[in-house]
């Protein structure tokens, strides 16, 4: 147990400044690092009081630091975790845990033998409308769940090396398996490549779980307007998710289908607007972090989750890869961890 975490952020641009500004405002930011001197020192005029460093090495050899955030590009994610576990310290990475199933798999269990802990930037998860319909969907107030659709639309910021898939996907990969309560057993995805000849900018994404359940994730940084819609059908209700809305987020709506005479008829009855308390979602992650290494306690998005959300994306990479062929995702764990 530790009392006061000292915490060090290792890349500080286009999001790694959101977790500086948390981390700091929680007081417990000790060092901020980037390659990047530009970058580095716009931060370090903002929180003078803060080390700052371009050499990632000396932050791991700071005994000072107990916990390292990574918010570097994907590809650096698995050796930088790796680097900052068996250096002792607590590790919270950004989405993507790695890119390969292996790659996550060795840094859960390095977390398990170290005894660390190994947090994923899952930020979706910590968002108190995914919190209050998750305690729902548990509750069976939507009754048995029969499909899932995700929309998450935008125009741009368009990347040049990670494609919409892999940037954003994860979150809505990340829910319908935390909703759902396990992983797809097969996935399908299709996209298409309009920008760029080897980056996709839209991609479709099929999900099949083991119970009949279907989900499906349209993602695009290719659109006229911002949405963010999560949809849940049940047998009984539905629930729509919806993060771009002013007001009334998180819907629930009673109506469904009902058999009469051997005929098929819906049911319209009323709409209920949830609401819950208006916290950053971003500012509930960086707080678990903490306690996670005040109290040892274990976080939402632990290394096994995230690993469950690594194997769809790369399931969901071969099936784009193979032209739309549905991949089983034990392809992808030879039906190990994170199957």
């Amino acid at each position: 147990m530790i009392t006061d975490p000292r915490i060090a952020v290792i890349g500080c641009g286009y999001w790694g400044k959101n977790l500086v500004r948390n981390f700091a405002q929680l007081r417990v930011l000790s060092v901020i690092c980037d390659e990047d001197e530009k970058i580095l020192n716009a931060q370090a005029t903002l929180y003078p009081q803060v080390r700052a460093t371009t050499r990632f090495e000396e932050v791991l050899e700071d005994p000072a630091v107990h916990g390292i955030v990574i918010a570097t590009p994907a590809a650096m994610h698995y050796e930088e975790a790796q680097a900052a576990l068996r250096a002792g310290k607590h590790v919270f990475v950004e989405k993507p845990l790695a890119l390969r199933h292996d790659q996550g798999a060795e840094l859960v269990e390095l977390s398990r033998d170290t005894g660390l802990t190994l947090m994923v930037g899952h930020i979706l998860e910590y968002h108190p409308a995914v919190t209050l319909l998750n305690d729902l969907i548990l509750r069976k107030e939507l009754g048995r769940i029969l499909y899932i659709y995700s929309n998450r639309l935008n125009l741009g910021k368009v990347r040049q090396v990670e494609n919409i898939l892999w940037s954003f996907a994860p979150h809505d990969i990340a829910v319908i398996c935390r909703v759902i309560g396990a992983a797809p057993v097969s996935v399908q995805a299709s996209g298409g490549t309009y920008l760029q000849s080897d980056v996709h900018d839209v991609t479709v994404t099929d999900l099949e779980f083991d119970d009949g359940v279907r989900a499906h994730i349209f993602v695009s940084w290719l659109h006229p307007y911002k949405e963010q819609k999560l949809v849940v059908v049940g047998d009984r209700k539905m629930a729509v998710f919806d993060d771009t809305a002013r007001e009334g987020k998180l819907k629930i709506y009673d109506k469904g289908i009902e058999w009469r005479a051997g005929l098929p008829v819906p049911r319209q009855t009323a709409e209920t607007t949830l609401f819950f308390e208006e916290t950053e979602p971003l500012r509930l992650e960086c707080e678990q972090f903490v306690s996670c290494i005040q109290n040892g306690v274990r976080p939402v998005t632990d290394g096994e989750s995230a690993l469950r959300v690594l194997t769809v994306l790369q399931a969901s990479q071969l099936s784009l890869d193979r032209g739309g062929i549905p991949v089983k995702l034990t392809e992808i764990t030879g039906g190990g961890i994170g199957a």
